[in-house]
């Protein structure tokens, strides 16, 4: 949900396996209602940007969103980086854990958890 007068689509997607994992963290830790999943970039990692995931209040710059139940919050400067973005939940023998699909990277590291566009 957006909190300016036009509902816009969150910039990035969810896949089924992400939603299930969410929800189910959501669940066992027992997030709040005011708090929702940021998703964002910071300065780092070993290809300059680091993915930044995880559950927060929402902030003065942040854009706000609705993905199957989730309030997803996002910096409005972060979407630059992410829009188009795919999140995904891998829980197989050789990973486990969130991946992040970004057709904006030029170029990620072997672990997949930094980019540089």
């Amino acid at each position: 949900m957006s909190t300016d007068s036009t509902i816009t689509a969150a910039p990035v997607t969810l896949t089924a396996g992400a939603v299930t994992e969410l929800k189910k963290l959501i669940d066992q830790q027992e997030i709040g209602a005011d708090f929702g999943l940021r998703i964002g970039v910071e300065g780092g990692g070993c290809s300059g940007m680091s993915y930044i995931l995880g559950f927060d209040q929402k902030k003065d710059g942040d854009s706000e969103y609705e993905i199957e139940g989730i309030r997803i919050f996002m910096n409005k400067a972060h979407g630059l980086y992410l829009a188009g973005m795919e999140i995904d939940f891998k829980n197989g023998l050789d990973a486990r854990g969130f991946t992040f699909n970004n057709p904006n990277a030029t170029s990620t590291c072997g672990c997949g958890s930094s980019f540089s566009a």
